[in-house]
């Protein structure tokens, strides 16, 4: 037996292999780390903290090259256990523990490793001994053995601690995570072409820590600051040679390493050119405007500037310090032709070109407010003079916002028809056209607008703020703010309310009967007890109504009690012993009040007392008092009152109510039964006496079934009617028939029962070999005879059916032989059906005929053969 469990620990040399594992015994069963087992990777080594039973066996290292995905094996390594003594508690000993300074790059993944032998198996726990909480990158929860801190950053930096623990102790060791970074560059110097005397500034900027150093270097060498050089984070040159031509590279580094960026320098020296850029020509301005010709030759170094106009030297004055040349307050003299000359060391070089002074735009329409009315249309004015060799361009804003035309719904349309004109019409002007139009006119030399406000007079505005100031059973003071008048001065008030009844809005009887546009209160009448209302103000002036205000807040009016009766008292019937007494409910909104209900009272005829009962709900419509006492068919006197919380209302009219009769007490006689065919019964009877007695008679209920049925099926006529057709019952079949009188009592006595037996079902096969031709105004048809199957009835004739359209009623011609001629015109198309009858009925139809419209012919076989 085993006596005693050993802590081990197995060695796998190191390598340079990436990744470390271990095999248990064969392939594929792979050692897997838990609290109790581990397996540096920084090492290679396997650790047990506490050895089982299980864990004996032989191990092997595996070492995998990630890079190439090669593995390789070590000698297997056999683990036993002793069996010379018992192995007791102790606290925990650090196998695996991380350097006391880790310097870690930025953005990398740094691992700590940590584990502890023990008995019992020691727990790992990781702190930061400065007490900041791990950031949400690192997960704790998979940090047993080995504590990973995601894409390093500075205010990662610092003490962690490992702490292990169990039962008999606990250890911790700690180190320190020093931040680094490289140098990376956030600025750097970019290639560029400078003219020569020009200056030249690079900035070269980088991050890293420690903080990075600079140099800068040309073509590979070292560069020293010599006269006009300045060098530091930024290389400045304050006047450019051809000799500065050339590479050139800044160098920032730390003791991390160092990072190049390279940049190239180009200088040039060229005589005037205006190849690229010559003078604009024409030129064009207005009298009295200002124009400025520009002269930007390619040249380096930049030279001196001078201008002419024809032969004629310009004084300086008019050219400025970037040799451009401005003339201002322009006049027709100033036209002609200007020349820009451009020297440097170099060379010399000109470039001419023309102005011209054109006469300027003026719009002769005056600025002006305009005041229309909703529904009106109006043209805005935009008339000019201009210099007639120029093209004008006339543009519109409405509040600043350019005019799309064709668009806006088609309000606004351009109307200036002449070159000079740019007018334009609003068509069925709105309120929200009315503000600010401008008009805009261009010319390639100058530009002007005018600018007109619109005023539109419209309907007022929706009123604000309804409130419901004071409510009362029938009435509700109200009052509001005006909303905008649109230019015109309110003159009424209109006020309308809505209920849960209510077909939408309905205008309400206020006090006072009108409310004019001075007032902003007004007392709403004849409204009805214990309804929410919900008001609405409507405001007018001399253009219209406008747009209703916003619903106040739903308001209900208080109880009182009820002043409507139920409508349609009527009732009778009913069972034996019973009256009757059935009303319409009255409708919520004229209940006036919670806890509605009625009062029906009733007495019999020629009595003097009222008898009278409550019925507690509002929805009901129906009373029924039952006394074994009531004669059948006795007349009472009965009116139906109604009450609420706040009281009884009102009793309606008397009327006459009959109790409940009772039902006939004779059967009919003389029955009689005869088969139509084969799916229709005709029965007949004597009726019984017609009288107003307390046994009336308001018809008859005749049944019918088939042997062995238990259910019967039943038809009722109505008055002193003596015979009835039984439909859809089924061909040679024994049917056995009842009849019976009712009346609101329910049905008397049965008659003698009745048997008959339809007739055989009519023939269930369709004509067949139907053919068709026509000959001047007929149409010829010819079938095929239908032989009747032995349980149908013979055939006694043919129906043919014709119509001129698919969802006309058909005309109908009866035959009884296999052929027939229709006299039908044969400019029309016609649809034709046949069909056998029998005295079973008519059987089943032929397919539908189409015979076309055939104008001008005489003669026409169809070869068709419809089967």
């Amino acid at each position: 037996s085993i006596k005693q469990l050993f802590l081990v620990m197995l060695l796998c040399c190191p390598t340079v292999y990436l990744t470390f594992s271990w095999i248990f015994n064969e392939y594929p069963s792979f050692v897997k780390q838990d609290t109790r087992r581990f397996i540096s990777q920084e090492t290679g080594n396997l650790y047990i903290a506490k050895v089982e039973p299980s864990d004996v066996g032989n191990y092997t290292c595996v070492v995998t090259n990630t890079v190439t995905k090669t593995r390789v094996q070590g000698p297997p390594t056999p683990l036993v256990l002793r069996s010379d003594g018992i192995m007791g508690e102790y606290e925990p000993k650090i196998e695996v523990q991380f350097p006391e300074i880790v310097h870690v790059a930025k953005g990398l993944t740094v691992k700590l490793e940590c584990f502890a032998l023990g008995n019992p198996v020691p727990s790992i726990n990781w702190n930061r001994v400065d007490g900041i909480p791990f950031s949400r990158k690192v997960d704790v929860r998979k940090a047993s053995g080995v504590l990973e801190i995601p894409y390093f950053q500075q205010e990662d930096a610092g003490t962690y601690e490992c702490v292990a623990e169990n039962s008999r102790g606990r250890n911790t060791v700690k180190g320190k995570l020093s931040f680094y970074a490289p140098p990376h560059l956030i600025e750097k110097p970019e290639d560029v072409q400078k003219p020569i005397d020009d200056s030249l500034v690079w900035e070269c900027k980088a991050t890293g820590k420690p903080k990075p150093s600079y140099r800068w270097m040309k073509n590979g060498e070292n560069l020293e600051s010599l006269e006009g050089m300045s060098l530091s984070l930024s290389l400045s040159i304050s006047r450019l040679t051809l000799s500065d031509i050339g590479m050139y590279q800044c160098v920032a580094g730390n003791k991390h390493g160092e990072i190049y960026s390279n940049a190239e320098l180009r200088v040039i020296a060229v005589a005037p050119d205006f190849s690229q850029n010559q003078l604009r020509s024409p030129t064009m301005v207005k009298e009295g405007g200002d124009v400025l010709i520009e002269c930007r030759p390619k040249m380096s170094p930049w030279g001196v500037i001078s201008w002419r106009k024809g032969s004629e030297a310009l004084r300086e004055i008019f050219v400025l310090d970037n040799g451009n040349l401005r003339i201002q307050n322009s006049t027709r003299p100033d036209a002609g032709l200007y020349t820009c000359v451009a020297r440097n060391q170099f060379g010399v070089a000109s470039s001419s070109g023309t102005l011209m002074v054109k006469e300027p735009t003026i719009i002769t329409t005056a600025p002006s407010t305009l005041d229309v009315t909703v529904g009106e249309s109006i043209v805005l004015p935009c008339q000019v003079t201009h210099d007639p060799s120029l093209k004008l361009m006339f543009t519109w804003f409405f509040n600043e916002q350019l005019i799309h035309f064709g668009n806006h719904g088609g309000y606004f349309e351009k109307v200036g028809g002449q070159h000079s004109a740019g007018d334009i019409m609003i068509r069925n002007i709105q309120l929200r056209h009315a503000g600010k139009y401008t008009c805009a006119v261009q010319t390639k030399v100058d530009s002007i607008s005018i600018a007109a406000d619109l005023v539109v007079r419209g309907p007022p505005g929706p009123p604000t703020s309804i409130h419901v100031e004071e409510i009362s059973d029938t009435t509700a003071s109200l009052s509001w703010r005006p909303g905008p008048d649109n230019h015109s001065p309110i003159t009424t008030y209109t006020i309308q309310a809505r209920t849960p009844f209510s077909l939408g809005w309905q205008a309400v009887t206020t006090v006072p009967e009108v409310v004019e546009g001075r007032s902003l209160t007004a007392t709403v009448i004849d409204l009805s007890p214990w309804v929410e209302y919900e008001f609405r103000v409507l405001a007018s002036n001399a253009i219209g109504t406008g747009e209703p205000s916003k619903p106040s807040k739903q308001a209900r009016t208080k109880e009182t009690s009820p002043k409507v009766t139920p409508a349609n008292v009527s009732g009778g019937g009913g069972s034996r012993s019973e009256l009757v007494i059935t009303w319409e409910p009255v409708p919520e909104e004229l209940q006036n009040g919670g806890g509605f209900g009625y009062v029906v009272a009733f007495r019999p005829s020629g009595a003097t007392g009222w008898m009278q009962a409550a019925v507690p709900l509002s929805e009901a419509s129906k009373y029924v008092f039952k006394n074994e006492s009531i004669q059948p068919f006795s007349p009472f006197q009965v009116k139906v009152g109604v009450y609420n919380n706040e009281g009884e209302g009102p009793f309606g009219p008397v009327i006459t109510i009959y109790s409940a009769e009772e039902e006939p007490g004779r059967a009919p006689t003389r029955i009689r039964a005869k088969s139509l065919s084969a799916s229709e019964i005709e029965v007949s009877w004597k009726a019984l006496p017609w009288n107003t007695s307390k046994r009336r008679v308001l018809g008859y209920e005749v049944s019918q079934k088939r042997e062995k049925e238990e259910a019967a099926s039943v038809q009722r006529t109505v008055g002193n009617q003596t015979s009835a057709i039984i439909r859809g019952v089924r061909g040679s079949n024994t049917y056995y028939v009842t009849v019976r009188a009712y009346n609101t009592a329910g049905a008397g006595p049965p008659s003698v029962t009745v048997n008959v037996t339809t007739k055989k079902p009519p023939p269930s096969q369709p004509p067949v070999k139907v053919m068709w031709n026509t000959l001047n105004s007929k149409i010829i048809l010819n079938w095929e005879k239908v032989k009747a199957l032995e349980n149908e009835s013979e055939v006694t004739g043919y129906k043919v059916l014709y119509k001129r359209n698919r969802h006309s009623r058909p005309s109908v011609m009866e035959t009884n032989t296999t052929s027939v001629e229709l006299s039908l015109p044969m400019n029309e198309e016609y649809f034709i059906q046949i069909k056998p009858f029998g005295e079973g009925g008519e059987g089943s139809s032929s397919r539908q005929i189409t015979i076309p419209r055939i104008p001008g012919q005489s003669i026409v076989d169809c070869s068709l053969t419809l089967q």
